[in-house]
C-alpha cells in the first residue's frame, strides 16, 4: 500500500556525472574541470541513444500502478468493503463516530495535532466538493518530490479524536469514504491543510504522491489551487516585492526591453479560483497564497539578451504539433496588489522590474524583517544588481526591500520561467501520459547554477537558453516515457523515475558546481529565510568581496518540503544590460532624454577632453583651424571643388559608374504581384461569397505607411513612376504631385481625415474594388483599447488599428485589406485575422537547383551576411568592433548612473572626432579612435578622390534615440566645420519626423549628377542622394521602410539598443543594409589594371580588403599571409590592417602574392541571383519630373558590369549597389602623407573605373554591430538556424508555452507561419488580442491577405504591379471576346431590282416583303466553309472560294474583338449580383434544388412512337404551367395571346438548346431582359442534367430522352419545334374552353445559342433623300427585351415563319444596314413560328449546318424568312462545349490518337477499324473534307454545281451545291439551265421519284452518290428510281461509314453519269 518508495535511491545519469565531476575537482590541481552541465547538456547528442538503451530502472514496484486504476483503458480493481458495525453513523462528511470532518465546518475550531503529525485533506468520492479533515503522521507523506514516505499508514480521526489507525483502509471505512475500488492513500490524501492569515483552516498545496502529481494538478488547476510542485510552488505565502507583479500576474514578462502587460492579460484570471480560495484573496498576508497553474505562465522573456556558448538547441521531433497550448487561466490573486496592476497591464506599458520607490504601496508580511539596500551601493559596485526571483515558498516568502531601493532592480523573469517549464509535461496528457513528472525545483536550480558557470565573462544569460535546458534536462529523464507516448498503445506500464536532488542535497551540489569558476558564480545559503541572504549579499558587495563575481545564488533549502531561492546578477556588465533590458522603449527614451536634460552628460564630456593628448579635443581643432584657415589642407587636394569645376568644362563627366538605370518590372516582382492575383481569385471563387469580382469595374487603393516624410516621399515616388494611376484610369497623362497624395496616407494625426474620405469614396463606388494596402505592417499593432488609455498624450498610438481594423473597413464588400512587410511574425499569432492561405510570401530564387527567376542581379540579406562571417568568406560583412565595446564597458563602470547608450553614443561620436582630425593631418589623434573608424572615415574623405566627378559612399550611422542622434549630429558638425571638411562631405540628421536638408553645394552636385534643371529642386528621398560622400544619422527608434542608396558602403549600427532583443527589432535593423548585387562576373579588363596602380597609392590604404571583395572570384586577392591568416576572427580590429602600421607599411606588404579566392568567396558572387527590390531604390526610380525621359548613359569604358542605377534619381535597384568595403583600394590613410598626388590626367580613366560607384554594384555594405548582437546573430543552433531566430518574435507578442520546438533553418516561411501560429499569443496592448473572444471559430477576416519578403527586396513594385494586373483582370472579366467577322459572299448577293426601298421602315411591309427574292446565298461567316449554294447560274470564279482549312484551325482562326459587357449582357454562372441572386435561385425564399420533375409525352408519327419529355421545374417558375387538378400532372405551358400589349414581359418563350456548357453557357437572361418577366427553358442532354441542375438550380429544364444522348443540335432543335407545336395545340384547346380563338394564342418561340451575349441595334438617319447612297448610322446597345418586344409587336408577325438578326461585326458597312429587312438566311437566334412550320422539321439526325437545311426547307415550303438587318446578335467566344464536345476515336485501341476524316467511311465488310461515333456525324465530316472523292467533276467548278435534293449538306468550299425540294407545290429556283456535276440523294423519301429526277441534266461523266440506312433500302432506291437507266455502278463503288453493326452505320452507293 502507499506508495512504492521506501526511501531509496537509485543511479541514474546524472549522479553518475555529477560523481565524475566531484572525483575530478578533487584531483584537479590547476585545471577547472568540466561543469556537470556541459557534460550532461553539450553532450546530449550521444548520451539520448544510452538513455534510451534502458540504463534506467524500469523495474518499478507494481504498486506504482495506483493511479493506473483511473486509466479508461484499465479495468478497475474489483473491491468489497466491509459492512460498518452496527448503529454507527455512515453520513458522507461525518466519521462513525458522528463527529463533522468538512472542513468548511471545522476550519475555525481547534484541533489537536501531535507532534510529528499534519492536517491533511482527504477526498470522499461521494462529496466531491468538500475536503474531509485528517490528522496523518508526515513520515507516511512524501517529500518534496513524490518520493522517501513510508509504506502504509499511521493517522488520527480529528473528529472523535480516535488515534491509532495503522491501516488505510480501516481508516477510510472509519471516516466513511465509501470506496469501490481497493484505498489507498495517494488516491485520496490530496491536500496539506495549512492556517491563513486569521487563523482559518485553508486547503493548501496538493500532496505530491509519486505518479499522481500530474492529474491532481490538473483539477488543482481548475479550481484555483495547485499543486506543491517542489520548486515552483510550496507551501507558504508568496511575498510579492515592491511595486513588481507576482509572477501569476505578469505571466508574459518580456525578454530584453519587452515588458509585461500584467494580469489584465487573462480574463480568465478569477473565473477559476474556488470560493473556497476567495475568502482570503484580498488579504495579502494570508498563509496559503493561491499557486498558479505553471501552464498558465505564458512564455518568459530574457533573462538577458546576449548568446551564451551554452547547450546546442535541438529539433525536438518528439513533439507533437498537437500539443495544447497552455494560456489557460486558473491564476492566484495577488492579494492587493492585483488590481494595480491590472491597470498597468492595459495601459501597454509593461510593468518594469522595480526602479523607484514603490514599496510603500504593499503591506510588510508577517515573515521577517525587510532587507535595507546599502545607500552607496551603485558606488561601490558600478552597476545596478538585479536580482532574479526564483523559488520561494509559503514558509519564507520574498523579502521586502528597503532603503536605497534605486539602485537595484528586481524581476520575476526567473520565477516565471521556472514555473513555465514546471508545466512541460502536460503537453503529453492526450498521451494519457499523466505519470510524467516536471522537472523537480532542485534540478532546476541546480540547472541554473551549472547555466551561469559555463556563461562567458562577456556573455549575458537569456531566459530562451534556460528555458531550453530545463526542457532538454526534462526530455532525457524521460524519454522512454516520452517515446512510449508518442506510439500509443491501450495501457502503458507506469514509467520509471530518476531519483531527484534533495533539499539537503542541493545546496552542497550547487556549490561544488560553482566551485570550479573563480568564483563568477558565488552561492550564499540560508537557514531561515532569503532575507538573510539577500543582506549577506549586500554585505559582501559594500566590502568589496564579490568583485570577481557575476552572479550571487541565494538557496534556504532546510529540512521543510520546499526550497527558497533567488538569483542576483552582480557583474557590472551583465547588471547593466539586464537592467536596461527591463526598460520598454518608451521608458528607454524618456530616461535618456533625463539624463540629456538634467546636465548629467556632463561629466562625460569633461571625462573625454582629459583625455586629448594637448588638452582638449576644442583647443586642438581651433589651433588647427586658425593654422589652416584661407587654404585648404594639403593632404586634401584633390578637393571637392575642382571636380565641380571639372565637371563643367565639357559638361560630360568622365565617370561611368553613375549611370541610370530604366524603371522595369523584374521577374520576382511579377511573380509575386501572381501570387497575390490568385489569392484574390480564390477568395472570390470560394463558396463563400466574401469578393465578387464580377461585380467590380475599376480598381482604386490606398497606400498607408508608417509617419515617415522620407518614405511618404519614397512610396509617392514609387506610385508615380509605375505608372500604375494611369494604367488603373485614376489618372489622366498630366497628373501633378498633389493628385499622387491622395493615394499615399502616412498614418499621422492628419491620418483620420483622409481615410474617412477613402471609406466615404468606397462606400459611395460599389463598383469599384479598394485595395487597402498597409504597408510596413508590423509597425504599431496597438490596440485602439489601449489607445483610450493615452489618447491625451499621444494621437498615434492604436491609430492602425482604429484606422485598418474599424467595422467599415471590414464589412465593406469591396475593401481588399493586403498587408505587406518584411517582418510578419506579430501579425502570425493564435489570434491573427489573416488566414494562414491568404499569406503570400516572397518565393526562394532557388528550388532544387535550379534557378526560377533568372535576374541580373543577387539580392543579399541577412542569411548572406551571416554566412560571410562563416570562415572561407575573403571578408565577414558583420563585425564588431572590440577597442570600441572595450572602451564602452571601461566607461559604464566610470559612470554607473549613465544609460549605456548615452556612453555609446558619446564613446562613437569622439572616435569619429578623432578619425577626422587623423585623417586631416592631425595624425597624433589616430589613438584615440578604433581602427574601424579610422577606416570608415578615411574612405568616406577620400573616396571623392578616386572619381573625376566626385562621387564619394555613404555611412550610416544609426543612432535610434533621437535627442542623442542631435548631439551627435551637431558635435560631428562642429568638427568637420573645423577642419574645413563641408565641401568634402555632407552630415545629414534623418529624422522620420522631417524632411532631409542638405547643403547648397552638394544640392549643385547632386544635380548635376542627376542632369536635373529645375532650379527648385531638393532631394526627398535617401536614394536621391546617390554617390554624394556624406554620414547619414538616422534616428527614430524604428526604420520606417526608408530605402538607402547604392553607395551605402558602411551600415554603422553599434548604437542600436542591443538589450532589446527581439527578433523583428533586430532584423529590422540590419535590414537596412539589405542590397542587391550584380549578379554578372565581376571586373574583367578593368581590373587587371588594378596592381599597375603606383605603389605609394597602395600603401596608403587603411587596408585592403577593399579589393577582396571587388574581386570575389576574378582578380587574385592581395593580401598578405599574415592577414589571411588574421581575417579568420571577425574582431574587425585583427581584420584589417593597424591604420598606424599601414601609414609607414612597407612597400612589399600591400602588393602581396595573389592567391586564390577561397571557394566561398567563388561561390558567393557570380551566381546565384535573387530577386530586386525597391532596392536602394525601391522600384527602379526616376526622378518625379516625369516629363523628362532618363538621361542617356554615358559609357566611356566602364569596368565590368557597370551598376545599372536607374533611371534618375536612384541609381536604383540598389541592387547596383555600393560595394561594400571600404570604399577603393587606394583610399588615402591618414592624411595621405605617403601620397599627396593627384590623379595625373594619363589615369584619368583608370581613375574612373576606382569610384566608389564602379564597386557599388558588386559589394554589399560592411555592417558593424554591437558585440552582444553580433554574438546573437552569428551563433547558430544545431540545425544551423542563427540563434536571433529563435528569439521572441515581436514585442507585442509572447509566447503561448515553453513547451515548443524549436525553429528549424530548414522551414519555409509558410512553416514559419504556422509554427507562429501555433506558438504565440498576442499580449493584451496588441490590435489582436481580442480576435478570438468574437466567439466564432473561424475568425479570420475573408478580405485579408498578408504579403512577407525580405527587407529592400522589391515588395513594393511587386504589390503596385499587382494593382496593375488585379485592373487589367477587372476590365478582362467586364470584358468579352465575341465573334467580329465580316459577312462573308457579299459580292454574290443578287443583284435582283427588288430592294427593300422603305428605308426608315421600323417593321417589314408584309406585300412589300412578300416581293422580296429570297437571297439563297449563305452570308454567315461561321459557314465560310461550307458549300455555295447556287440559285442562278453565278459567274463565280474559282479562286473567290478560299482554300478549305484544317478542322482545328476553324477555332482558332476566327477572328474576335473584345468588347466591354453592357449592363444588358447574358451571363454565365461566374456572374453574381444583388439583382440577379433571386433570379438564379440563390435566394432566401427558394430552397435551392427546390424543384419537381415532370414526365410529358407526345406522339409522333415520324419517328413512329410517343416521345417522353421531362421538364424540372423550380417552385419559383411554376406559375408559367398548367397542371391538373387534382394530381398535378403537367399538362401544358403557358403561351400568351396576340393581341396581349403588356411591356411587362416577353411573350415568346425562349428555349437554348446546351450541352458542355452548364458553368459557361449565357443562360442568366435577367439582365438581358432588363428585368422583364420571361419563360427561359434549357434543353439538356438527360446525362448531364444533374449538373446543369446544379449549377443552374432556379431554371426550367427540359431534358431529351436518353436515345439523343448521343445526338447533335438538329435532334435538340427538332423535339424543341415539335414540343412548341404539340403544346400550341393544348394550349388552343384550353383556352377555347375560355372563349379565345385558336389563331389567338401566340405561336412564336424563340430558339437561342447559348454563346449570345448581347444585342445591339442601328438607328439610321435616312436624311430625307432615298437616292442619296450616303446613310448615317450608329449602333447602341440594347436590351433583348427591347428587340424582342419590337418584334413581339411587328404588325402582320403571324405571317412570317421565322425571324432573325445580323450576327454582329466592327466590319459593318452602310450597305448591309441600309436595307431595314432581308429575305435571306437567319442564324443563332430565330423567333420561329410553329404555326405555319407546323409541316416543315428540322432534321434530328444532323450535327451541322442544320439552320441552312432547315431555312430551305421553310422558304421552299413558300413561306417568309424575314431578317432585321438593324438588330445584332453578339456571340461569345466559348472555347468549351458545344459542337466541340464530339470527339471521334477509335473504338478498339486505347490510342487516343485523332482519326484523319479519310478514315471516317470504309468498305463495308472490311476489316477497318470502327469509331465510336454517330454515323450521321462521320458522314457530315467526311463530306466537309472529302467529298471531291465522290464528285470530282464538281471540285471548284461553281458553275456546274451538285444537285442536292430536299437536303444541304455540307460538301465543303471546294464545291456548290444547288438545293431543290421534292414536295409538291414548293418553291424551287429553275434548274433548266443547268447542267450539273453531282446528284446527291440523301435518306430520299417516296416523294423523290424517277420522274421527278428526270427533269434535271447532268455532264457526262457526272457522279452519282446515293445514301441510305441500310444496304436493301440502297437496293431498293436504286430499282424504285430507275437508276441504273442513266447511271453506272460497281460493285467497288458501295461505302458505309466506320461504324460496328450496333451503331447503324450509313451505306453509299454512288455511279457515274452514262
Amino acid at each position: 500500500m502507499g506508495n512504492s518508495y521506501a526511501g531509496q535511491l537509485k543511479t541514474t545519469r546524472f549522479e553518475e556525472v555529477l560523481h565524475n565531476s566531484i572525483e575530478a575537482s578533487l584531483r584537479s590541481n590547476s585545471l577547472v574541470p568540466r561543469p556537470v552541465f556541459s557534460q550532461l547538456y553539450l553532450e546530449a547528442e550521444q548520451q539520448l541513444s544510452a538513455l534510451e538503451g534502458g540504463s534506467r530502472a524500469d523495474n518499478e514496484d507494481e504498486e506504482e500502478e495506483g493511479e493506473g486504476a483511473l486509466e479508461p483503458t484499465c479495468p478497475p480493481n474489483p473491491y468489497q468493503m466491509h459492512p460498518p458495525p452496527e448503529g454507527c453513523c455512515t453520513t458522507d462528511g461525518f466519521c462513525q463516530a458522528g463527529k463533522d470532518l468538512r472542513l468548511v465546518s471545522i476550519s475555525s475550531e481547534p484541533i489537536d495535532v501531535p507532534a510529528g503529525f499534519l492536517l491533511v485533506g482527504a477526498k470522499s468520492p461521494s462529496l466531491p466538493d468538500h475536503l474531509l479533515v485528517c490528522a496523518v503522521d508526515r513520515r507516511f507523506l512524501p517529500d518534496d518530490n513524490g518520493h522517501n514516505a513510508l509504506l502504509g499508514f499511521s493517522g488520527n480521526c480529528v473528529g472523535c479524536g480516535k488515534k491509532g489507525f495503522c491501516y488505510f483502509t480501516e481508516f477510510s471505512n472509519h471516516i466513511n469514504l465509501k470506496l469501490t475500488t481497493q484505498p489507498k492513500k495517494q488516491k485520496h490524501l490530496k491536500y496539506y491543510l495549512v492556517r491563513n492569515a486569521q487563523g482559518a483552516l485553508t486547503k493548501g498545496p496538493l500532496i505530491c504522491w509519486k505518479g499522481s502529481e500530474f492529474r491532481s494538478r490538473q483539477t488543482a488547476a481548475s479550481t484555483g489551487s495547485s499543486s506543491v510542485f517542489p520548486p515552483a510552488e510550496s507551501s507558504g505565502p508568496l511575498a510579492t516585492f515592491s511595486g513588481e507583479p507576482i509572477p501569476g500576474t505578469t505571466p508574459c514578462i518580456p525578454m530584453g526591453a519587452q515588458q509585461a502587460g500584467p494580469a489584465s492579460e487573462h480574463p480568465s484570471l478569477t473565473a477559476a479560483v474556488s470560493p473556497a480560495v476567495l475568502n482570503g484573496k484580498d488579504s495579502p498576508k494570508h498563509q496559503q497564497l493561491v499557486k498558479n497553474d505553471p501552464s498558465a505562465m505564458p512564455r518568459p522573456s530574457a533573462l538577458g539578451i546576449l548568446s551564451n556558448s551554452g547547450p546546442p538547441k535541438k529539433r525536438h521531433k518528439g513533439w507533437s504539433p498537437e500539443s495544447p497550448s497552455t494560456t489557460d487561466g486558473g491564476y492566484s490573486q495577488g492579494g492587493g496588489n492585483r488590481a494595480k496592476h491590472e491597470s498597468a497591464g492595459m495601459s501597454c506599458m509593461p510593468q518594469v522590474g522595480l526602479v523607484g520607490p514603490a514599496p510603500v504601496t504593499f503591506p510588510v508580511v508577517a515573515s521577517g524583517e525587510p532587507v535595507s539596500v546599502p545607500d552607496n551601493l551603485l558606488k561601490i559596485c558600478k552597476a545596478k544588481p538585479v536580482i532574479f526571483k526564483g523559488k520561494y515558498s509559503s514558509h519564507g516568502n520574498f523579502p521586502y526591500l528597503c532603503g536605497n531601493l534605486n539602485d537595484v532592480v528586481v524581476s520575476p523573469l526567473l520565477y516565471t520561467c521556472y514555473q513555465n517549464s514546471q508545466s512541460i509535461s502536460r503537453a503529453y496528457e492526450q498521451y494519457g501520459a499523466s505519470t510524467i513528472q516536471p522537472i523537480s525545483e532542485e534540478m532546476q536550480l541546480l540547472l541554473t547554477v551549472y547555466y551561469l558557470v559555463q556563461l562567458a565573462a562577456d556573455q549575458v544569460p537569456l531566459m530562451e537558453d534556460l528555458e531550453q535546458i530545463f526542457l532538454r534536462s526534462w526530455r532525457e529523464s524521460h524519454l522512454t516515457e516520452i517515446r512510449q507516448y508518442q506510439q500509443p498503445q491501450p495501457c502503458p506500464p507506469a514509467p520509471s523515475a530518476v531519483a531527484p536532488v534533495t533539499s539537503a542535497q542541493l545546496p552542497w551540489l550547487a556549490g561544488l558546481a560553482a566551485s570550479s569558476c573563480n568564483d563568477s558564480v558565488h552561492i550564499i545559503e540560508c537557514t531561515y529565510s532569503l532575507a538573510e541572504g539577500l543582506s549577506e549579499m549586500f554585505r559582501l558587495l559594500v566590502e568589496g568581496k564579490l568583485a570577481k563575481t557575476n552572479y550571487v545564488v541565494i538557496v534556504r533549502a532546510c529540512r521543510s518540503p520546499a526550497i527558497d531561492s533567488c538569483v542576483a546578477v552582480t557583474g557590472k556588465y551583465q547588471a547593466r544590460i539586464l537592467s536596461e533590458s527591463l526598460l520598454t522603449p518608451a521608458e528607454y527614451q524618456k530616461e535618456v532624454n533625463y539624463e540629456l536634460v538634467t546636465g548629467k552628460v556632463d561629466s562625460l564630456g569633461a571625462f573625454f577632453s582629459t583625455l586629448c593628448p594637448e588638452g582638449d579635443i576644442d583647443i586642438l581643432l581651433d589651433k588647427f583651424h586658425q593654422e589652416n584657415q584661407g587654404h585648404i589642407p594639403s593632404s586634401l587636394t584633390a578637393s571637392s571643388v575642382t571636380k565641380s569645376a571639372s565637371l563643367d568644362v565639357s559638361g560630360a563627366p568622365a565617370c561611368t559608374s553613375y549611370n541610370l538605370e530604366p524603371h522595369h518590372i523584374r521577374p520576382f516582382q511579377l511573380a509575386v504581384a501572381q501570387k497575390l492575383l490568385s489569392h484574390v481569385c480564390s477568395i472570390a471563387d470560394s463558396s463563400t461569397q466574401n469578393l465578387d469580382l464580377g461585380s467590380f469595374e475599376k480598381v482604386d487603393f490606398l497606400i498607408c505607411i508608417p509617419p515617415s516624410e522620407v518614405t511618404y516621399q519614397q512610396t509617392l515616388f514609387h506610385v508615380w513612376h509605375s505608372g500604375v494611376l494611369l494604367e488603373l484610369g485614376l489618372e489622366k497623362e498630366h497628373m501633378t504631385k498633389q493628385r499622387v497624395e491622395q493615394y499615399v496616407l502616412k498614418l499621422d494625426a492628419e491620418a483620420q481625415t483622409k481615410f474617412k474620405s477613402f471609406l466615404q469614396n468606397s462606400f459611395q463606388n460599389p463598383h469599384t474594388l479598394f485595395v487597402l494596402i498597409h504597408d510596413h505592417a508590423h509597425w504599431d499593432l496597438v490596440s485602439s483599447a489601449v489607445h483610450n488609455l493615452y489618447s491625451q498624450s499621444d494621437p498615434a498610438v492604436g491609430l492602425v488599428d482604429r484606422l485598418l481594423n474599424c467595422r467599415e473597413v471590414k464589412e465593406a464588400p469591396n475593401i481588399v485589406t493586403l498587408h505587406v512587410t518584411s517582418f510578419p511574425y506579430a501579425l502570425q499569432t493564435q489570434h491573427t485575422l489573416i488566414s494562414p492561405y491568404n499569406e503570400i510570401h516572397w518565393p526562394a530564387s532557388y528550388s532544387h537547383g535550379v534557378d526560377l527567376y533568372p535576374e541580373n542581379k543577387k539580392y543579399f540579406g541577412l542569411s548572406e551576411f551571416i554566412e560571410s562571417t562563416l570562415s572561407g568568406h575573403s571578408l565577414p560583412l558583420l563585425r564588431y568592433d572590440s577597442s570600441f565595446e572595450a572602451m564602452v564597458t571601461a566607461l559604464g563602470k566610470r559612470f554607473p548612473r549613465l544609460h549605456s547608450a548615452v556612453i555609446r553614443t558619446f564613446v562613437l561620436v569622439q572616435h569619429y572626432a578623432a578619425a577626422m582630425m587623423a585623417v586631416s593631418g592631425l595624425s597624433q589623434m589616430k589613438d584615440y579612435t578604433s581602427v574601424e573608424t579610422l577606416e570608415i572615415t578615411q574612405n568616406l574623405i577620400n573616396s571623392p578622390k578616386q572619381c573625376p566627378c566626385g562621387h564619394g559612399l555613404m555611412v550610416l550611422l544609426r543612432v535610434p534615440c533621437s535627442p542623442l542622434a542631435a548631439v551627435a549630429y551637431e558635435r560631428l558638425a562642429h568638427v568637420r566645420a573645423r577642419l574645413a571638411l563641408e565641401e568634402h562631405f555632407e552630415i545629414i540628421l534623418g529624422n522620420p519626423s522631417s524632411g532631409i536638408t542638405i547643403g547648397k553645394h552638394f544640392v549643385k552636385q547632386l544635380k548635376t549628377w542627376q542632369k536635373i534643371e529645375d532650379a527648385e529642386w531638393r532631394p526627398q528621398t535617401y536614394l536621391e542622394l546617390e554617390g554624394l560622400p556624406c554620414i547619414l544619422i538616422f534616428s527614430g527608434m524604428d526604420p520606417h521602410g526608408e530605402s538607402l542608396p547604392r553607395s551605402l558602403r558602411y551600415c554603422d549600427l553599434r548604437l542600436i539598443n542591443s538589450s532589446c532583443l527581439v527578433r523583428t527589432a533586430l532584423e529590422q535593423e540590419l535590414g537596412l543594409a539589405a542590397y542587391f548585387v550584380s549578379n554578372e562576373v565581376p571586373l574583367e579588363k578593368g581590373a587587371r589594371n588594378e596592381p599597375l596602380e603606383s605603389d605609394a597609392e597602395k600603401l596608403s590604404s587603411t587596408d585592403n580588403e577593399d579589393e577582396e571583395l571587388v574581386t570575389e572570384g576574378s582578380i587574385s586577392e592581395k593580401r598578405s599571409p599574415v592577414k589571411r591568416e588574421r581575417s579568420r576572427s571577425h574582431d574587425s580590429a585583427s581584420s584589417s590592417l593597424s591604420s598606424k602600421a599601414s601609414s609607414s607599411a612597407p612597400c612589399g606588404e600591400s602588393s602581396a602574392q595573389p592567391t586564390v579566392p577561397s571557394q566561398g568567396e567563388r561561390a558567393r558572387s557570380p551566381q546565384s541571383c535573387g530577386p530586386s527590390e525597391e532596392a536602394r531604390a525601391p522600384g527602379d526610380r526616376q526622378r518625379p519630373h516625369a516629363s523628362r525621359g532618363p538621361p542617356p548613359v554615358i559609357s566611356r569604358r566602364s569596368p565590368g558590369p557597370t551598376p545599372q542605377p536607374d533611371s534618375g534619381l536612384r541609381t536604383g535597384q540598389r541592387s547596383a549597389q555600393a560595394s561594400v568595403t571600404v570604399s577603393s583600394s587606394q583610399l588615402s590613410s591618414s592624411g595621405s602623407s605617403s601620397s599627396p598626388m593627384t590623379p595625373a590626367a594619363g589615369t584619368l580613366v583608370l581613375q574612373a573605373s576606382q569610384c566608389s560607384m564602379s564597386k557599388a554594384c558588386r559589394q554589399p555594405p560592411i555592417v558593424f554591430l554591437p558585440k552582444l548582437v553580433y554574438d546573437m546573430v552569428t551563433a547558430t543552433d544545431s540545425s544551423g538556424l542563427p540563434k536571433a531566430a529563435s528569439l521572441l518574435p515581436s514585442h507585442s507578442v509572447m509566447w503561448a508555452s515553453s513547451f515548443r520546438p524549436l525553429l528549424s533553418k530548414t522551414m519555409t516561411s509558410t512553416e514559419q507561419s504556422l509554427y507562429y501560429r501555433q506558438w504565440t499569443v498576442p499580449r493584451p496592448s496588441h490590435m489582436d488580442y481580442g480576435n478570438r473572444a468574437e466567439g466564432h471559430v473561424d475568425s479570420f477576416h475573408p478580405r485579408r491577405l498578408l504579403l512577407s519578403g525580405p527587407p529592400q527586396i522589391g515588395k513594393t513594385g511587386a504589390y503596385l504591379q499587382f494593382l496593375s494586373i488585379l485592373s487589367r483582370m477587372l476590365i478582362r472579366l467586364t470584358e468579352v471576346d465575341v465573334y467580329d467577322e465580316e459577312e462573308i459572299n457579299i459580292t454574290l448577293r443578287e443583284e435582283s431590282d427588288w430592294h427593300y426601298l422603305q428605308l426608315s421602315d421600323p417593321w417589314p411591309d408584309l406585300e412589300l416583303f412578300k416581293k422580296l427574292p429570297f437571297d439563297y446565298i449563305i452570308h454567315d461567316p461561321k459557314y465560310e466553309d461550307a458549300s455555295l449554294i447556287c440559285s442562278h447560274l453565278q459567274s463565280i470564279k474559282s479562286e473567290d472560294r478560299g482554300m478549305s482549312r484544317k478542322p482545328e484551325e476553324l477555332y482558332v482562326r476566327r477572328q474576335t474583338a473584345r468588347m466591354r459587357l453592357s449592363k444588358y449582357a447574358a451571363y454565365n454562372t461566374y456572374h453574381h449580383c444583388e439583382q440577379c441572386h433571386q433570379y438564379m435561385g440563390f435566394h432566401p425564399r427558394y430552397q435551392l434544388y427546390e424543384s419537381t420533375l415532370h414526365a410529358f409525352a407526345f406522339s409522333y408519327s415520324m419517328l413512329g412512337e410517343e416521345i417522353q419529355l421531362h421538364f424540372i421545374i423550380p417552385k419559383s417558375k411554376e406559375h408559367h404551367f398548367v397542371f391538373s387538378q387534382p394530381g398535378g400532372q403537367l399538362e401544358s405551358m403557358r403561351l400568351p395571346l396576340v393581341t396581349d400589349k403588356s411591356h411587362e414581359y416577353i411573350k415568346s418563350p425562349t428555349f437554348t438548346p446546351t450541352t458542355g456548357r452548364h458553368e459557361h453557357g449565357l443562360f442568366n437572361l435577367y439582365h438581358a431582359m432588363d428585368g422583364a418577366s420571361h419563360l427561359h427553358v434549357l434543353v439538356v442532354k438527360e446525362y448531364e442534367m444533374a449538373i446543369y441542375k446544379k449549377y443552374w438550380p432556379n431554371h426550367i429544364m427540359l431534358v431529351l430522352p436518353s436515345i439523343f444522348n448521343s445526338a447533335g443540335v438538329g435532334a435538340a432543335h427538332f423535339l424543341i419545334k415539335e414540343l412548341s407545336y404539340h403544346n400550341l395545340e393544348l394550349e388552343r384547346n384550353r383556352q377555347e374552353e375560355l372563349g379565345i380563338k385558336p389563331q389567338d394564342i401566340w405561336p412564336f418561340i424563340v430558339i437561342s445559342d447559348d454563346s449570345c451575349v448581347m444585342w445591339n441595334v442601328v438607328d439610321v438617319d435616312c436624311g430625307g433623300e432615298r437616292s442619296s447612297r450616303e446613310l448615317s448610322w450608329s449602333e447602341r446597345n440594347v436590351s433583348l427585351k427591347y428587340i424582342m418586344q419590337h418584334i413581339e409587336a411587328s404588325p402582320n408577325i403571324t405571317h412570317y415563319a421565322l425571324i432573325g438578326m445580323r450576327k454582329w461585326s466592327s466590319k459593318t458597312g452602310s450597305s448591309e444596314v441600309r436595307e431595314p429587312f432581308s429575305r435571306c438566311h437567319v442564324h443563332d437566334f430565330l423567333i420561329l413560328n410553329v404555326d405555319l412550320t407546323q409541316n416543315v422539321q428540322y432534321n434530328q439526325n444532323r450535327f451541322m449546318c442544320d439552320d441552312v437545311d432547315f431555312n430551305l426547307r421553310v422558304h421552299s415550303a413558300g413561306l417568309l424568312l424575314c431578317r432585321f438587318n438593324r438588330f445584332s446578335v453578339m456571340k461569345k467566344q466559348i472555347a468549351v462545349g458545344g459542337h466541340r464536345s464530339f470527339h471521334i476515336t477509335s473504338k478498339v485501341s486505347d490510342n487516343a490518337a485523332a482519326v484523319v476524316p479519310a478514315q471516317y467511311i470504309c468498305a463495308p465488310d472490311s476489316k477497318h477499324t470502327f469509331l465510336a461515333a454517330p454515323a450521321q456525324l462521320l458522314l457530315e465530316k467526311f463530306f466537309q473534307h472529302h467529298s471531291h472523292r465522290f464528285f470530282p467533276l464538281s471540285l471548284k467548278n461553281h458553275s456546274h454545281p451538285v444537285l442536292s435534293v430536299d437536303c444541304y449538306l455540307n460538301l465543303g468550299s471546294q464545291i456548290s451545291v444547288c438545293y431543290v425540294s421534292s414536295r409538291p407545290h414548293s418553291l424551287n429556283i429553275s434548274c433548266s439551265d443547268f447542267m450539273f456535276s453531282g446528284l446527291l440523294l440523301y435518306l430520299c423519301d417516296s416523294f423523290v421519284g424517277a420522274s421527278f429526277l428526270k427533269k434535271f441534266h447532268f455532264l457526262k461523266g457526272a457522279t452519282l452518290c446515293v445514301i441510305c440506312q441500310d444496304r436493301n433500302s440502297l437496293r431498293q432506291t436504286v430499282v424504285r428510281l430507275e437508276l441504273e437507266d442513266e447511271w453506272q455502278f460497281r460493285l467497288r463503288d458501295e461505302f458505309q461509314t466506320a461504324n460496328a453493326k450496333e451503331d447503324r452505320p450509313l451505306f453509299f452507293l454512288t455511279g457515274r453519269h452514262i
